[in-house]
């Protein structure tokens, strides 16, 4: 019996012993496994990133310079063309429109009415022609008998005088017979109409007997608005010519948040084009207003156009043309030896930025003080130095003290 009764004590402080040391595994503080980087030393900048577009900063419209027949366009979209050389387009002047009945009763008696006139006008001629004749006799006359000293000078200049009046009387006769047959020719044209038997012919011209358009500027065909034969009021646009060459550049439309970050002359970085690599250029003019616009989700923004000139040679940038769209990172900050700290590893703390910086398996917070941030990376003034090791993405019950131990990666 006794050594029932021993065997069995011991079995029971065993097994008291194993449920303690359970216990005090279970609670025994254990290192919270973290995420961990570390501090480096580089450069670092921080960018303004937009999509952006191309343009020609001085394209040239070409618009019809009267109303008239507009040929068919021979040019097509990237042709080069030369300034006062190149032939773009051909116009001929307007097919004149159809008359009705009343219309042409009313220019048909104006033909009539300008006929009459013409013949009273020739009719006045006449006259004229005999009273001039009559005077010139007359003069003559007088001319003979002053010199044989059988006429008074006084005679003889009155004589002069009415010569002189019915020469001018026939002047005027003979300038309103030409302004007579202009108004009956005029009285004419009104008659022309689309409907004439003769117009179909009289259209027929060709490209010679048209007039020319020339190119106001060397550079290439943009784009052509009108491509096929038509009739246009003066003004119309029909093509776009630009240099792409040497007048290319860039613009992008920025928060106004952004824009108050950005100065004429930043150095930027054209990414996304469609090249091998990334293009360079500088900010040259930010516009002094801003306009609203709404993005894709509906949400009203404030935006400021920028220009940007693109610095490298033309042989780097052959395939952009007009209109292209970019993505534009405009460097408002850099420097050369930041000290570069994750942007995971901040958090506010007491109204500054702080970090948890690992020393010897131990968090231990620590403020630090930033100079810029570009989302993924921050610039450290101070609070850190390259190799610190920190803890990215702290959990918000990690404290100052807290063991921790490096997460295994996946």
């Amino acid at each position: 019996m006794a050594r029932k009764k021993t065997a069995r004590r011991i079995l029971t402080v065993g097994l008291l012993a194993l449920v303690a040391a359970a216990l005090v595994f279970a609670f025994w503080p254990r290192a919270v496994l973290v995420d961990m980087g570390e501090v480096a030393r580089g450069p670092m900048v921080v960018t303004i990133d937009e999509e952006a577009r191309t343009r020609v900063h001085d394209p040239y419209v070409v618009s019809t310079p009267v109303t008239g027949r507009l040929l068919r366009v021979a040019v097509e979209p990237g042709d080069a063309v030369e300034r006062g050389t190149t032939v773009i387009a051909h116009m001929l002047p307007a097919n004149p429109s159809a008359l009705d009945i009343r219309t042409r009763e009313q220019a048909r008696a104006a033909v009539t009415a300008a006929e009459a006139a013409l013949r009273v006008a020739r009719a006045d001629l006449n006259k004229a022609i005999a009273d001039n004749d009559l005077a010139q006799s007359d003069l003559e006359r007088a001319q003979r008998l002053a010199r044989s000293g059988t006429l008074a000078q006084a005679a003889l200049e009155r004589a002069e005088g009415t010569s002189r009046a019915a020469q001018a009387t026939l002047d005027t006769a003979q300038a309103a017979v030409s302004m007579r047959e202009a108004e009956v020719e005029n009285a004419r044209a009104q008659l022309i109409g689309f409907d004439d038997q003769g117009l179909a012919a009289a259209l027929q011209i060709n490209t010679e007997k048209a007039t020319p358009l020339f190119a106001p500027a060397t550079g290439r065909i943009l784009q052509v608005m009108q491509k096929s034969e038509t009739t246009l009021p003066v003004g119309t646009p029909i093509m776009e010519i630009g240099n792409i060459e040497d007048d290319l550049e860039v613009v992008v439309e920025l928060l106004s948040t952004d824009a108050v970050q950005v100065s004429v002359g930043d150095r930027v970085i054209v990414d996304k084009w469609g090249g091998p690599k990334a293009l360079n250029g500088k900010v040259i003019r930010i516009d002094p207003w801003g306009f609203t616009k709404y993005s894709a989700l509906g949400v009203e923004e404030q935006r400021v156009k920028a220009r940007i000139e693109l610095t490298d040679p033309p042989e780097a940038r052959a395939a952009l043309g007009h209109g292209f769209r970019v993505e534009v990172r405009i460097v408002v900050w850099d420097k050369d030896d930041a000290v570069i700290v994750p942007a995971s590893a901040l958090f506010r703390n007491d109204g500054g930025q702080a970090v948890f910086v690992v020393q010897d398996g131990v968090a231990r917070l620590r403020p630090v003080e930033i100079e810029r941030s570009n989302g993924l990376q921050a610039s450290v003034a101070t609070g850190l130095e390259p190799g610190d090791r920190i803890i990215l993405f702290p959990a918000p019950g990690l404290e100052d003290g807290t063991k921790v131990a490096q997460r295994a990666a996946n």
